[in-house]
């Protein structure tokens, strides 16, 4: 199947991370999905029960990454990933992005993110 539905720079304030600061100050969190879903009833019914409603997928998102801290982000992915399919039967794979564009490392970098893919 190649049925897709994108949702990209979902943002949520957080409190991940290893290191105390991260914990007490948080930080900005950003979340891209990938949803393989067969859309071809949706498509023919045009009906919001026949596909997956990407608000309820969003609202999951921010709530992941504005409670439960983790120490990795690499975690918190694997979370969401773990959600969208428990919650979204129609769902057969979902691939999560985390970005933590404030990550506390020496270099100056534009972004650091983690991604993995879950399927049923």
């Amino acid at each position: 199947m190649s049925d897709a539905i994108f949702l990209t720079g979902i943002h949520g304030f957080g409190f991940h991370g290893l290191f105390e600061h991260e914990r007490t100050n948080g930080q900005n969190f950003y979340v891209d999905l990938s949803l393989s879903v067969d859309l071809s009833q949706a498509s023919q019914s045009d009906s919001i029960e026949d596909t997956v409603n990407y608000a309820e997928v969003t609202d999951l998102v921010v709530e992941e990454i504005t409670s439960n801290p983790v120490s990795l982000i690499e975690k918190l992915a694997w979370r969401i990933g773990e959600r969208v399919l428990f919650e979204h039967k129609k769902v057969s794979a979902v691939t999560v992005t985390v970005h933590k564009p404030q990550a506390p490392v020496a270099a100056t970098v534009k972004d650091i993110a983690v991604q993995v893919t879950r399927t049923r």
